[in-house]
């Protein structure tokens, strides 16, 4: 609770701060100096032990830098480069590949997904419904963020696409954007994993899991310790690992429409109508407005061990990317309800560009 107490302080600061009333300047002479201290600031008090950041605009990184350290005992510093696992930001990779399913017809985003004829456990469910998260029963609460149910995406993918999941996201996404320091499961390290999924990039994926940044638990107190974590393949709602440079690459690629029709990702960043109510949520993104602006953003927790944030302003084609190698960029801020500022590192960053 001391330390929640500090970081609001530490916004109210910033609220009262004469720069963040000026029309804001993407130039290092802009809000740059500003948000670089402020990051570093939230990093310290909610004890994160290492960060890497990217403010990205029309496809190029305007700054990145590295905070802290991917590997505290030896003292390894963060970088734009450190790899992390992103937990359910995986989700708007997931998206993508099934609105390209839609767009080419295989898919249908209002059918039950049962009628596909494959066995997931909700297939009363139609594919808009668990790509925004909300409840088909009448009965029950229409929006509640439940990555279970998500995960059962990566069959409809297999369905539309019949191949290994894992296949599509390294072929479809990861190699044809470049994406070099992203790997689709921690599992791939394993010396034994054959290439049975069509997969031939695996020395270079292990090269870059023996960068990965240590995973932390970080306690009350912010005491850190290593959490040791099992081997994981990629889903719909984890096991990727990237860095904020790669991810830059994937929010280019999605600026410049080289993933979707236009007309399609403005759909997915427009929140979905349920119940005759707007949901905090498109297709795989969250959605909101702040000052008049849309936001879309997208987070990603894994356990005592790494968090992310990707926060999108589409008017203004910036993008800001923040990833940890402890989930305390997020779980304090219950970011799965649905609202961004409840996050004292999103409050920062849209006081300054908004």
């Amino acid at each position: 609770m001391r330390k929640l107490i500090g970081l609001a302080a530490l916004v109210v600061v910033l609220w009262s701060t004469g720069i963040t009333g000026q029309q804001p300047v993407f130039t290092p002479f802009g809000i740059i100096p500003v948000l670089d201290p402020y990051l570093e600031a939230l990093r310290q008090q909610t004890a994160i032990p290492g960060m890497s950041a990217a403010l990205v605009r029309d496809g190029v990184v305007l700054w990145e830098k590295g905070y802290g350290f991917q590997n505290v005992a030896p003292r390894i510093r963060a970088t734009p480069d450190t790899p992390y696992l992103v937990g359910e930001t995986v989700g708007s990779l997931a998206a993508v590949l099934l609105l390209q399913c839609v767009e080419q017809r295989h898919l249908e985003l209002d059918r039950r997904l049962g009628l596909y004829g494959i066995q997931v456990p909700d297939g009363n469910a139609t594919l808009r419904q668990v790509l925004s998260h909300t409840n088909p029963d009448p009965e029950a609460e229409p929006f509640v963020y439940n990555p279970e149910r998500y995960a059962q995406l990566a069959r409809v993918m297999e369905h539309c696409a019949p191949q290994p999941y894992r296949k599509s996201v390294s072929h479809r996404i990861l190699n044809r954007l470049a994406m070099v320091d992203s790997v689709p499961g921690t599992d791939l390290k394993d010396p034994d994993v054959e290439l049975q999924e069509g997969l031939f990039e695996l020395e270079r994926y292990r090269r870059v899991l023996t960068r990965l940044a240590v995973g932390y638990k970080v306690d009350s107190r912010g005491r850190s310790e290593v959490t040791t974590l099992p081997p994981t393949p990629v889903s719909t709602v984890g096991g990727l690992v990237s860095t904020v440079r790669d991810l830059a690459k994937f929010d280019g690629a999605l600026d410049a429409d080289l993933l979707l029709l236009e007309e399609t990702t403005q759909q997915a960043w427009q929140p979905v109508i349920h119940r005759g109510a707007a949901m905090p949520t498109g297709l795989g993104w969250f959605v909101q407005t702040h000052r008049g602006q849309p936001v879309v953003w997208t987070f990603g927790v894994v356990p005592n061990a790494y968090s992310s944030l990707i926060i999108k302003l589409p008017e203004r084609n910036l993008t800001l990317i923040l990833l940890a190698n402890s989930d305390r960029l997020n779980t304090p801020f219950m970011l799965q309800q649905g609202d961004l500022t409840r996050s004292l590192f999103a409050q920062v960053y849209l006081k300054l560009v908004t």
